[in-house]
């Protein structure tokens, strides 16, 4: 086990990170196929060939995720995993070729590094090829450029990233998740209850001005949001239909709920896909938990690994003392 995604057979991880204009993408590999639901709470979610996750859409499986940076522009990544899978003839036969079902969200991060730096569809394929059981979490990948506590402003806020966690249960039940945390609202410890990243009351402070209580006060943010949004994928190897997988990525959102205040903003697209992959038998409502208690776990643990590049602080720079450079 390594308290990974990719403890579910079937599943490799992989980034591709560009540490100078801060962006990247990180693909979920499923090549033997997994059947997907997704659930879509933000407003301001950015995806492709999400369309094909409806219960009566006529594809059944999907052969990759890809969560990008770059807003709608690194929807084009994407493109760099269909060409991957295509040469590996992958995908859903329709006869005369193999075509790959490649979902795919994105984050905003055009603030933090140079906006004109984009996941591009050779970063999808490079992605593709570093896929592995074993990968780094924090500021790579999707999460290089991704930042949490935004009501001030890029300035005040802090470093988020990409996170994973598993639980596996007595009689092999296993589930696990992966979360890109790019939130509007503040990261909070569900065990504590206490505010781990998000928002700070001056660029060169490491105390937090607490997004929700500051909303609460009237505080709210005027110009362009849609700066934010956190990816999850949840995956089992429990065997479910799509109807039922969906409603697990439903369940999972809970997951969020304890550890982002305040989540699922008119700012942020957040979502989550759910991945069955395997014959388990197992009760929806117990792997709907655990994927609620993976995706808390991940959340936490992406922006505690993260790095602030020295732009902005993160989880480790507040426990050293952090002053502006």
């Amino acid at each position: 086990m390594f308290n990974s995604i990719t403890d579910i057979e079937g599943i490799k991880v992989g980034h591709a990170s560009d540490f100078t204009g801060y962006t990247g993408c990180t693909v979920i590999l499923c090549e033997e196929g997994a059947v997907c639901g997704i659930d879509i709470r933000g407003s301001a979610s950015g995806t492709r060939q999400a369309d094909s996750l409806n219960i009566s859409h006529v594809v059944e499986q999907v052969h990759a995720i890809l969560l990008s940076g770059g807003s709608s522009f690194g929807l084009d990544a994407s493109s760099g995993v269909v060409k991957y899978l295509e040469e590996k003839n992958v995908g859903f036969d329709v006869g005369i070729a193999k075509i790959p079902i490649v979902p795919t969200a994105v984050i905003f991060d055009l603030f933090l590094g140079d906006a004109k730096a984009r996941p591009t569809a050779d970063m999808g394929y490079e992605a593709c090829l570093n896929a592995g059981k074993t990968f780094e979490e924090g500021s790579v990948g999707a999460g290089v450029g991704a930042t949490v506590g935004k009501l001030f402003e890029i300035s005040r806020a802090m470093k988020g990233g990409i996170g994973t966690s598993s639980v596996r249960m007595p009689k092999g039940l296993i589930v696990g998740a992966i979360v890109v945390v790019n939130a509007f609202g503040d990261i909070i410890d569900n065990v504590t209850g206490k505010i781990i990243a998000g928002a700070r009351i001056s660029p060169d402070s490491a105390k937090f001005a607490d997004t929700a209580k500051c909303l609460k006060q009237g505080i709210t943010k005027k110009q362009f949001g849609l700066v934010n949004t956190t990816l999850a994928v949840v995956a089992t190897n429990a065997r479910f239909n799509k109807r039922d997988i969906t409603k697990v990525a439903q369940m999972a959102q809970a997951g969020l709920m304890k550890t982002i205040n305040p989540v699922h903003t008119t700012f942020d697209g957040d979502l989550i896909f759910a991945l069955s992959l395997g014959n388990i038998e197992a009760d929806i409502n117990e792997v709907g938990v655990l994927s609620d208690f993976v995706v808390a776990e991940a959340v936490k643990r992406a922006v505690k690994k993260a790095d602030g590049f020295g732009i902005i602080p993160a989880f480790k720079d507040l426990k050293k003392g952090w002053k502006s450079v």
